[in-house]
């Protein structure tokens, strides 16, 4: 490996969606590590959070090494909200790596490597290096369209300025299309990274900020840059120790992240690695990021948070019995946090924040009859009742959620005591039925329908 490449690939591979836990903005802590009622998206749980605001406090200030965080407690108790909280209050630079513990058993490459993997996923790497870049405020952007489409590819020309100078630069397509793609337009504060082409929209001109009688509070005004429009300046590229194993391991280089199969990876390469980043930190182009590896369904390793919802049980591959199913041993090496079931109001709240969430509306009578759902069955079967039952509001052309959707979709879709209820009346004509059917098990199938 002659020399190591790199690829900037933080901003494809955090995409956001709507998914079970993106509502979570953080752990909902104020400066005093005192949790707020409903905040950041974070509802109850107040011991478990300012437990998980110390954790915090210790990961920021690199006193976690050496440690681990079992988070314990029943079903949909937010183990994993916590987790994410953590994470999210980390940063986006902060490497979050989750893995479900069953996992480990079901991929084809060897456990060994799978959690090798998965801890060079929870360990970024800072890179810095300088680049030239052309930094200023845009004061015009010209794009001349050919008459006939197809005819000739667009041509364009975009005026910079700084404080002491100011520039026309003729636009070929391609920048013509980042530009489209970033939105950018007379006022913005761009950079053009030279090298690859790259435009980054820095903001909005203090001197345009009277341009609009509104603006989102996302945007941010800055003062016109001052100098030459071109200049030298370093710039910070975020990757995982995982992400760059990928990159030097395969022939299609960065793409090969996309794919997914990543493959084992060769100790040689990882050794490669480590050698050369240890280099860049001890000449200053690099720093080690420590991130959060989440191992949900835990029963095994000594990681930074795993999560169990699982009581005295064995543990696996032995015929021992622990706490958790994690030995002792182990056990004794972790802080645990444990979190308790939510409360119906707790509940509400959240279904309250999943709606806005999922963008869904909902009349006050459905929320009451779903928080009855959630109390009575689970907080996770009740949240995915919401996209559903807005589907089931669209069907009948209605715009919002009434009871009677949600009483549509609570028919169509069985929870688990229904789904077990179900199984255990008509047991006999599944295959591969594992249920005894004596007189002396009526104990065993009333606690399975518990």
């Amino acid at each position: 490996m002659a020399e190591l490449k790199l690829s900037e690939s933080r901003d494809l591979t955090r995409i956001e969606r709507i998914g079970a836990h993106s509502h979570i903005r953080g752990l909902g802590l104020d400066s005093t590590l005192e949790p707020r009622a409903v905040s950041e998206g974070m509802v109850g749980q107040t011991s478990a959070r300012k437990a998980a605001g110390v954790i915090l406090q210790m990961i920021k200030e690199g006193k976690i090494a050496g440690r681990a965080v079992l988070l314990a407690g029943q079903p949909g108790t937010g183990k994993t909200a916590i987790a994410m909280g953590i994470a999210k209050s980390l940063g986006q630079e902060t490497p979050f790596a989750m893995i479900a513990g069953s996992e480990l058993f079901s991929l084809e490459m060897s456990k060994t490597e799978a959690l090798m993997q998965a801890f060079r996923k929870a360990i970024g790497v800072r890179i810095k290096e300088e680049t030239e870049v052309i930094e200023g405020e845009v004061v015009e952007v010209q794009i001349d369209r050919p008459a006939v489409s197809g005819a000739a590819s667009k041509t364009g020309k975009l005026t910079l300025k700084t404080t002491e100078m100011e520039t026309v630069y003729d636009l070929g397509a391609k920048m013509i299309e980042a530009l489209g793609k970033e939105k950018v337009q007379s006022g913005d504060v761009i950079a053009i990274d030279k090298a690859s082409g790259k435009i980054t929209k820095l903001g909005r001109s203090f001197s345009r900020s009277r341009d609009y009688d509104a603006m989102g509070p996302q945007t941010k005004f800055l003062q016109c840059p001052d100098g030459e429009l071109q200049k030298r300046k370093e710039v910070v590229h975020c990757v995982t120790l995982h992400e760059i194993d990928v990159i030097n391991s395969r022939t299609q280089g960065f793409l090969a992240l996309f794919t997914g199969d990543t493959g084992e990876i060769r100790a040689e390469v990882r050794e490669q690695i480590d050698t050369k980043v240890a280099e860049w930190r001890e000449e200053g182009k690099a720093e080690i990021v420590p991130g959060v590896l989440f191992i949900d369904e835990n029963e095994m390793s000594p990681i930074l948070v795993v999560a169990t919802n699982r009581g005295i049980t064995t543990i696996r591959g032995t015929n021992y019995k622990s706490p958790h199913g994690i030995p002792i041993d182990l056990l004794d090496r972790l802080l645990i946090i444990s979190t308790q079931p939510y409360s119906e109001d707790e509940i509400r709240k959240i279904l309250d924040i999943r709606c806005q969430e999922e963008d869904v509306e909902m009349s006050e009578e459905a929320k009451v009859l779903l928080t009855k759902i959630g109390v009575e069955t689970s907080l996770r079967y009740a949240i995915h009742l919401i996209t559903a039952a807005a589907l089931a509001c669209q069907k009948r052309k209605g715009k919002i959620v009434e009871m009677e959707d949600i009483s549509r979709v609570y028919q169509l879709f069985l929870d688990v005591k229904r789904s077990t209820q179900y199984l255990m009346e008509y047991q006999n004509q599944y295959m591969f039925n594992e249920v005894p059917t004596g007189e002396g098990d009526d104990d065993e199938s009333t606690a399975m329908l518990s």
